[in-house]
């Protein structure tokens, strides 16, 4: 009898525990079980592949095994093309509902009615419940998955009718017992959409548990580990401790991203030893270049008008706006998993953060035609003063154009810098970005790996912090130059570079700025300051 087919890390559609490498579902979510029990309608929500239809298969599978209950899953992607046609969008969820029980594999007695009630469109999806609840002797839960593929007329009529359900339950008509809405979005936009007040407590919408959503959360450092440790248990191929913490420092337990790592390295890069934190940096790399589906599904977010005034005042350092349209940008674009949080504005991951950056950096890159190898100097280092000089001759000839041209207008000058260092850096090194709202800063730490007289393997560091001069603000020096030998404290350096970019009215011309001084620091460090 042949073996059965290795396991590998999945990085497309819900895991099969007999192909691939996974985390037990349910106890990713354990608040959920609870709130099934006690028959309450809420919502599931979390960034795309995160594992939620993983873990809503799991949990219907489970719930029916006990005998009690008949828990259903069901995606309602097909009825995004309906739009706001109600009618239609009713018949594509019922036929993908039957579909879903046609495939349970349950008993006659456990399935729907052999043909739904023929009432007034705008009330079959809670009819076709009601007459399903009535025919089945088990308490009935639904998983609405990808619920956000609803739109406009259609998803306040689904909603409108499953509150309407919910509310007669007391008074013994059938309907679940317990719904769940799953996608991307947060418990505001279903209470909105159903009438509700997004804001506001409101008693009659089934979609309120204690005024929040569940989020499913990403991987844990121990998760992590625990996962590679199955393809480790299964192959003999074993992650370093590095390397498992490179992973996590640079994923933040992302799961897709957590897969997709594991994946490049094994399947696609073919390493066969040990893994060390060098093939998590290649893998990164090549994910990152190839743009992979996940990836560039986020990146194509970014011109998005909400997407954009988050990201903005992120990548340029400058304050997040205050108003309510912001507070709800920004819980959108948390929605999305681009950023950590509502309140400290960063990006989620270092991963994330470099792939927006790139794909900001797009344009400019196309303007680049310097030579990489010709900034390698014959000892295998690096030359970064080099590498300013041309970024001063590139800007001079460019860089208006490229600001003009530049969407993210707030952030034009970091984003043209961090392609120019990209083009130039990433052939042979590394740039490692970090940058958040509210900062007035980015700061940038470049390593590129060479052999030393003796052979030896080594790494030179090179650390910038970029600033932006801005019209009615003082001269951000002084504040540079402080924040500049708090990056150099934290990577143990002498020195590094502090770039001001003058955007006044009144600055020197523009083809005269790109002077290089020496300062010296608050703790005494002597560094180098270029303004353009």
């Amino acid at each position: 009898m042949p073996a059965p087919p290795a396991k590998f890390f999945n990085t497309t559609g819900p895991c099969d525990p007999q192909r691939h490498y996974m985390l037990p579902p349910t106890p990713r979510l354990p608040e959920a079980r609870a709130l099934i029990e006690m028959d309450r309608y809420f919502v599931l929500h979390a960034p795309r592949q995160t594992g939620k239809t993983t873990i809503l298969d799991a949990l219907a599978s489970e719930l029916t095994a006990e005998g009690d209950t008949a828990a259903l899953s069901f995606s309602c992607e097909r009825a995004k093309a309906a739009g706001d046609d109600v009618d239609w969008a009713e018949s594509l969820l019922l036929d993908s509902l039957r579909e879903a029980t046609d495939l349970s594999g349950w008993s006659k007695k456990l399935l729907p009615p052999g043909s739904w009630p023929q009432v007034t469109p705008g009330s079959r999806f809670g009819a076709a419940l009601r007459e399903w609840c009535q025919r089945c002797p088990r308490r009935v839960v639904l998983f609405l998955d990808e619920i956000d593929a609803l739109q406009g007329d259609s998803l306040v009529s689904i909603l409108s009718q499953l509150r309407d359900g919910h509310n007669k339950r007391s008074k013994g008509y059938p309907f679940p017992a317990s719904v769940v809405l799953c996608g991307l979005r947060d418990l505001r936009d279903y209470k909105t959409a159903s009438g509700g007040e997004p804001d506001h407590y409101n008693a009659a919408s089934p979609f309120n548990i204690i005024r929040k959503s569940l989020r499913l959360g990403d991987f844990t450092t121990d998760q992590i580990a625990e996962l590679y440790d199955q393809h480790t248990q299964a192959t003999g191929q074993e992650f370093t401790k590095d390397a498992l913490d490179r992973v996590f420092e640079l994923t933040q337990g992302q799961p897709w991203l957590v897969n997709a790592l594991a994946d490049e390295i094994i399947t696609e890069m073919g390493v066969t030893g040990t893994i060390t934190v060098e093939q998590v940096e290649d893998a990164k790399e090549r994910l990152i270049r190839a743009r992979a589906t996940h990836l560039d599904s986020l990146a194509a977010r970014l011109h998005d008008p909400r997407v954009k005034r988050v990201i903005e005042p992120i990548v340029a350092g400058t304050s997040p706006g205050t108003d309510i349209a912001f507070d709800h940008a920004a819980s959108y674009v948390h929605d999305l998993g681009l950023i950590r949080g509502t309140r400290d504005l960063e990006i989620a991951n270092p991963i994330y953060r470099e792939v927006l950056l790139r794909v900001l950096g797009d344009r400019t890159e196309r303007f680049i035609r310097a030579d990489p190898h010709s900034f390698v100097l014959p000892d295998g280092r690096f030359d970064l003063p080099r590498l300013l000089e041309e970024f001063v001759i590139f800007w001079r000839e460019h860089g208006e154009v490229l600001i003009q041209q530049e969407g993210y207008h707030e952030a034009a000058c970091q984003i043209i810098l961090m392609a120019f260092l990209h083009r130039l850096v990433n052939g042979g090194g590394h740039l490692d970005r970090e940058y958040a709202a509210g900062t007035k800063r980015l700061d940038v730490l470049a390593r590129w790996p060479y052999h030393g007289p003796d052979g030896q393997r080594l790494i030179q560091r090179e650390a910038m912090e970029l600033k932006v001069w801005r019209p009615g603000t003082d001269d951000p020096q002084p504040e540079g130059l402080a924040q500049l030998d708090q990056y150099l404290d934290r990577l143990t350096l002498p020195t590094g570079v502090l770039v001001i970019f003058d955007r006044r009215p009144q600055a020197p011309p523009w083809k005269e700025r790109g002077g290089f001084d020496q300062a010296t620091t608050p703790s005494g460090r002597q560094v180098t300051v270029l303004h353009v």
